[in-house]
């Protein structure tokens, strides 16, 4: 019997596994995905940042010497040479919903900023890589990533059903 719970508990221990370097270090966490394409733009006066979602676009407009939101700004955007019709949404934030989602490759970017006395133009690029631009499909684990638990539970089924028909007492010996 001992026997018995030794082999399984060693099954589904599994063999051990080192990382490499075996330095346990302070190892920096890596991105759990690709991030979503952005811009940037800056001057003395202002910072700009968009980020790209599909067809959303959210834009930040924050000044330069404080980092604080751009109250009451008027941005006029252009991507590629179109504008972009932006509405503000609050202060130094900004949304449009583009008509296509830009394409694979590098994308112009330019902002004239308004707020004021201060005016400037700013200018960026959108880099879009084309993996990111690409859909990723959900990660699937074939059956073979799943058949060694599932012989790992079969094994258990099978010695638990062994350990309670030895235990159970038998009922037609007592007749």
């Amino acid at each position: 019997m001992r026997f018995l719970f030794l082999t399984l508990a060693l099954l589904l221990a599994g063999p051990a596994r080192a990382g490499d370097g075996h330095d346990h270090g302070g190892a920096e966490p890596a991105a759990a995905g690709p991030a979503l394409p952005r811009f940037a733009a800056s001057s003395d006066l202002f910072e700009l940042v968009g980020v790209l979602d599909g067809h959303h676009l959210r834009i930040w407009l924050d000044h330069a010497p404080s980092n604080a939101p751009v109250d009451n700004a008027q941005l006029v955007l252009e991507l590629n040479g179109q504008p972009v019709a932006l509405k503000s949404v609050a202060a130094g934030e900004f949304e449009a919903e583009l008509a296509a989602e830009p394409g694979p490759g590098t994308h112009p970017v330019t902002a004239t900023v308004t707020a004021g006395a201060d005016a400037d133009l700013l200018a960026g690029e959108l880099d879009i890589h084309a993996e990111a631009a690409a859909a990723e499909a959900p990660h699937a684990h074939g059956w073979r990533a799943w058949a060694p638990w599932a012989a790992g539970g079969l094994v258990l089924l099978l010695a638990l059903v062994t350990v309670f028909k030895r235990r159970r007492p038998n009922l037609g010996a007592a007749a």
